[in-house]
């Protein structure tokens, strides 16, 4: 079930928030009215795939029990069990999501010594189970480090793996984040009006901004290589550049506005990325969740950068390798990965410091050409498309065939005030106003802002439904992951 969907916005959550809030205090009563909703929730798009969720969540339920039970007595043991639960939640991710990468390129192997291909049975990847995963072993390797407490409730553990904002697509929540809150929370009324606020802008940046800029970023990509241009290969980059941030920044608030109605506070996954200029602030500030997790349970059990120079950067580059292929099995997004990775060890050679005395524009012009070109391997379908796209990009090649579609065709109003918007909303502009209003105006002028702001937001709510309804649904592109 998407957030998107009639469906969910008209019959589920409504359903759901009546439901939770029947009965005072919640307690117990939230947390299975929660986990069975998340249950359908994930069921109607997960199907059969449901009960692999269960069986993991079962799985790694009691290993937790067991990694905690044996560190008092026996820490080799407690070890054991915590590398039987590392490894079982990555055999599973890898089959799933890898198998048939890797069945692919043994075949391609073969080809080359024109050797017949094995056929390799294919493989369905189940919704958000690298996102699960993830939940999963920091939640096991956690209670390894003393970190957290293994949950002895059944239904605590379950809702923690399994609670719905965040289960297709994060943000990535460790277990001590919410461990508290699962046992006990409370839903003020300014709570649930922020979690409504941050749950129509969310649905705003996915409908009015993300799905709009698709349209003609998904129809250059598809086009011809040889009948495309530069300006309509930079018109797709720039669409989709906007289009990823506001798809999964939207999905990040939605996530976070439907965690605060029930009463949990989710971590901010996004911060303004596309500010930064250098590299190693664009990933302090996007998808935080994804880079903490890969700090903390990868490159700091790696040495991080406490060690040599030369093994720092090969940790790098090792993370950020991993990263890729956590986005996908595909060396489209190795290659992104290894492209970051590789950006971030030339920084720390120096490049950062070279960048930070540039004229504060030219900084900015720095990361986003960097950040534009590692999204074309990012939205490319194969590497050969990619490279030619870049080429394209940057007056390599041209084209040997006449487009029908100008540049005009593709930038109706629509997709200009979409741009418009999505420039202006990838800066704290609007939270910079919200600090002006607090600060600077008196209480009835202040009262006038917040009113303008409701009437804004029911625009926003109101003209997101015309366009759900209007236009073809565009599914998040981290469902994907």
């Amino acid at each position: 079930m998407l957030f998107t969907e009639p469906t969910f916005l008209f019959l589920f959550l409504p359903l759901l928030l009546a439901l939770y809030f029947l009965r005072r205090p919640q307690a117990s009563y939230a947390n299975w009215i929660l986990l069975i909703a998340s249950v359908i929730f994930y069921a109607k798009g997960g199907g059969l795939f449901t009960w692999l969720i269960l069986w993991s969540i079962v799985f790694n339920y009691w290993i937790a029990i067991l990694v905690q039970r044996f560190k008092a007595t026996s820490l080799r043991l407690s070890k054991t069990f915590l590398s039987v639960a590392v490894g079982v939640n990555l055999l599973v991710l890898g089959v799933f999501k890898y198998a048939n990468f890797f069945g692919d390129n043994v075949n391609a192997v073969l080809a080359g010594f024109d050797k017949p291909p094995i056929a390799f049975p294919v493989i369905l990847l189940p919704i958000g189970i690298s996102f699960f995963t993830f939940h999963a072993i920091s939640y096991v390797v956690d209670v390894y480090r003393g970190d957290a407490t293994a949950q002895k409730s059944p239904v605590h553990a379950a809702l923690y793996l399994l609670l719905f904002p965040q289960l297709i697509a994060g943000p990535i929540i460790r277990y001590r984040t919410i461990a508290n809150q699962l046992a006990r929370r409370v839903v003020s009324l300014d709570d649930f009006a922020e979690g409504v606020r941050r749950f129509v802008t969310g649905l705003g940046k996915k409908v009015l901004i993300a799905n709009v800029v698709a349209v003609p970023a998904d129809r250059i990509f598809s086009a011809p290589i040889a009948a495309l241009d530069a300006p309509h290969a930079w018109l797709a980059v720039i669409c989709y550049t906007l289009q990823i941030y506001f798809d999964f920044s939207g999905y990040s608030d939605m996530a976070i506005g439907l965690g605060r109605m029930f009463g949990f506070h989710f971590p901010e996954n996004f911060r303004w990325p596309y500010i930064s200029d250098t590299v190693q602030e664009f990933w302090r500030r996007w998808h935080m969740t994804l880079s903490a997790w890969f700090r903390d349970y990868l490159y700091v059990p790696l040495g991080g950068n406490r060690v040599s120079a030369p093994r720092t950067y090969r940790n790098l580059v090792t993370v950020f390798f991993l990263c890729g292929l956590w986005h996908g099995a595909s060396w489209n997004f190795v290659i992104w990965g290894l492209f970051h990775g590789t950006f971030l060890v030339i920084e720390r050679l120096g490049l950062a410091s070279v960048v930070k005395r540039l004229w504060l524009p030219l900084r900015h012009v720095y990361l986003m050409l960097v950040v534009m070109i590692g999204w074309v391997f990012f939205r490319a379908e194969t590497l050969p498309i990619a490279m030619a796209f870049l080429r394209t990009m940057f007056g390599l090649q041209t084209a040997t065939e006449l487009t029908p579609f100008t540049l005009a065709w593709h930038l109706t109003p629509e997709v200009w005030l979409a741009l418009l918007l999505g420039i202006v909303g990838s800066t704290p502009i609007i939270p910079a106003l919200s600090a002006w209003r607090t600060t600077s105006l008196t209480r009835w002028r202040a009262i006038g802002f917040d009113a303008a702001a409701t009437a804004s937001l029911m625009v926003i709510f109101g003209a997101a439904i015309l366009q759900m309804a209007a236009r073809t649904y565009n599914p998040f592109i981290y469902f994907r992951f």
